[in-house]
Parts: C-alpha cells; structure tokens; sequence
C-alpha cells in the first residue's frame, strides 16, 4: 500500500497508478492496494501511500514502488484478473489470499521478513493468515465488534443509560421495553446479504458456537448455531422487536438508521462510530451479550497483504512490507481510517494515544477475537452462500436446522472439492 500512482476511492471506478517516486530505481515493485478513502477527497489511500513509497525510495534508492488502488467494489475482480492472466502484481492488499497461497504463487511470510518483523503481528492476526500452519497473508489492518446502544432511547424507555445489556434474556427484555417507547428499531438485526455472515456468528460466539472446529472442521449446523438461531428468531423477529424481514437488510441501512437515532442497540464496528459522532449521538458500547452473561469472545475482521512470487522480488518485497509495519507508518494509516493495527507496538501506541480512546473497547476485544476462517480455500463459496442464506434460519416460519444444515453440506462439498 505504497502509492505513487492514481487512486479510486470506495463506490467508483479504479484509476491504475503510475511513476515511482525519487529515483529510479533497479527494481520497480508493482503493488495493487484497496482505496479506504472517499473519490478525489482529502482521505483517499492514494495520499498516504504516495507519500510512503516517495520515502521507501529515498530509503532505499535502489527500489521504486508503482502502485494501482482500486475501490472495494472493484478489487477482487481486478486483481483475480490479474493473476488469472499471469501477470499478478508483486505485492497486493485484498480481504483474501488462500487460494493463491494454495496454488503455490505466494512467498511465506517467513521469506520475506526477519523474525523480530514477524513476533510484531499479534497471534492471533498472525495465525488467520496461515494456510495448513504455514502464514502467507500478512494482516493489515483489522477491526472488532462491540455492542453500541442509544443512550437516549434507553432513557426514553426507562433503562439504565450506563448499562448495556449483558444476556441475551436481558437484550430480549430491554428490546421489549425501547417498542413499547415507540423506538421504530429496537434492536437492529442484519441479515440481509452486504454482512449477514458477521452477524450470525457474532450471535452464535455468545451461545459457544463458531463456524469452524479447533482443527478447522465446519460446524454450521452445530447444536449451539441451531438453537442461537431458534432464539433469535422466537426472542426478536418474531416478536417484532427487530426491523420488519431481518432476511433482506443491510449492515449500512442499520448504521444509517441508528446514526439517525431509529435504532436502540446493534452490533457496531469503529466505522459505525465514525458516524454516530458525525451526528452528535449520545451512545454507550459494551461487550457483545450471550446466552448466560456477556459473550466470551468478538468476531474480528481483517485485510491482508500478500507478496507473489512471479517477479522474483522476494528482496525487494521483503524490503517494502518491513517499510510498511514499520512503527510509524503502520499506525499513521490505521489512525487516519479508525481501524486497530495489528502490530504489538501500534497497537499500544493507540492505547496511549486518547485521541482515539473510543477505540479502545475495540481494541479491548481484539486479543479474544474470532476470524472468519480465511485460511481455507473453500472459504470463499461458503462466506458467498451464508450471506445469502443464512438470515432466512431466523425470518418468521425459518427453519434453523434445515437452513443451516444445507450450508454445511456445501460447505463440506466444497472443501472436499478443494481437497
């Protein structure tokens, strides 16, 4: 994520990036990055990085950096073409890396930096990039969910403005007293398909459930997964303390609406608190709520860098991404978006910094936190086929374990396929 060239941002087109910075150098990394920034605003990715690659190369003269940024919309698609057509970029930061890794046509983490840069990234960011124990994606930059409530509307209904919901019952009790205020949303359930994904495992983490075993087996129709979805779907839908047809509603349309004050509780991510401050909201956070008390552990989410090995740039490669982690400027790009690093030492140098002490319950939770198991090939047609089923395990007249049994088989089918 060095940048020298010409970048779209988030919703538009991708513009590809040109020129190297000073110098000119022996070798000329190539690096596709994701826009994180607004299109021609001030908070585009293309600034950072086009600063970052002019300083590499001061660094290190010998090595120029030419970078494409794509929007979100755009880059999977981009840079699959890329690769499918043998010409991958040396370097490449996406949401997903194993199938590359799969095939062969990424270095090891383990090539590309020494072992202090390696100790840097936290464990458990660390071990979501392995495929079969080997780590080929280096995390980039990541994020947790908390519960986030209106401490208006809880005032309004006669909850305690200072005490979020710990148990699901207690979620379910104050759910029912924010309708009975009149709240339009009481809580605000996504299960349309942009995240619906995130949302249900967040629910089946508290109820001691998760997508996958220990050792990486699928569990997505386990006992916990089936009775989480039994009681979302008795306990909010149902009962209409939730907004109308969960199934078909997005993450962004909940944010939006609890930006606007329409929504009692949800689960939020720091881009949620971005926008709630934007409004002047008056808002709380607390841990995500389970069965018997609060959940033992979050879902986190990460992007992830990854360096191909079809230039033989391995050096180079290795040169730049040490660049990037380095102190400063890992933080000085996880500062600018509201996202957590994932290096021990940004990561306490935000604990410290109180200008992002709202982040900090994010990053309370990030030690514990559960990753979608991306390490598996198979991860990618399962993510796709949750996101479009798995709200319907809790619409009215859903049918949990018939839902989530199909997707386990294709899950299985797929990794099988895979295999």
């Amino acid at each position: 994520m060095a940048a020298t060239g010409v970048a779209s941002a988030a919703g538009m087109t991708a513009l590809s990036g040109c020129g190297s910075g000073p110098g000119s150098g022996d070798v000329t990394l190539k690096l596709v990055a994701a826009d994180y920034g607004n299109p021609g605003a001030n908070n585009s990715s293309k600034i950072y990085w086009r600063k970052l690659a002019d300083a590499f190369t001061r660094k290190h003269p010998e090595i120029s950096v030419d970078v494409t940024v794509y929007s979100w919309n755009d880059i999977g698609k981009k840079l699959g073409d890329m690769v499918d057509s043998g010409n991958p970029p040396d370097i490449a930061q996406v949401d997903s890396y194993a199938s590359w890794a799969a095939e062969g046509k990424l270095y090891k983490v383990s090539e590309l930096l020494p072992i202090p840069d390696q100790a840097e990234f936290l464990v458990s960011l660390a071990e979501a990039g392995e495929v079969q124990r080997v780590q080929y994606g280096l995390p980039f930059v990541t994020s947790t969910r908390v519960l986030m409530y209106n401490k208006d509307l809880f005032a309004k209904a006669g909850l305690d403005p200072d005490k979020p919901p710990e148990s699901w019952e207690a979620l379910k009790s104050a759910a029912r007293k924010l309708k009975q205020a009149g709240v339009e949303i009481p809580y605000g359930l996504p299960l349309g398909p942009e995240e619906a994904q995130g949302e249900a495992l967040m629910w089946c983490l508290g109820n001691g459930g998760s997508y996958v075993d220990s050792v990486g087996n699928y569990t997505l129709n386990s006992p916990e997964n089936i009775e989480t979805m039994e009681w979302l779907r008795d306990n909010l839908v149902v009962p209409g303390y939730t907004e109308p047809d969960p199934q078909r509603v997005d993450r962004q349309q909940l944010f939006e609406a609890f930006s606007a004050g329409k929504v009692g509780v949800l689960n939020g991510h720091p881009t949620l608190v971005q926008q709630a401050d934007k409004k002047g909201l008056a808002y709380g956070t607390g841990k995500l709520p389970g069965r018997d008390g609060p959940a033992d552990g979050t879902l986190g989410v990460g992007d992830w860098m990854m360096a191909f090995k079809k230039n033989d740039h391995r050096e180079a490669c290795g040169k730049f991404l040490s660049f990037v982690y380095e102190e400063k400027n890992h933080y000085a790009f996880a500062s600018r978006y509201g996202l957590l690093p994932v290096t021990t030492s940004a990561s306490e140098r935000m604990r410290k910094d109180k200008k992002h002490k709202k982040l900090w319950p994010f990053l309370d939770q990030l030690a514990g936190a559960e990753f979608y198991p991306v390490g598996k090939v198979s991860w990618t047609g399962t993510n796709a086929a949750l996101k479009k089923s798995v709200g319907k395990a809790a619409m009215k007249g859903g049918d949990p374990k018939a839902v989530l049994t199909a997707l386990q088989r294709k899950a299985e089918a797929a990794e099988k396929a895979e295999s």
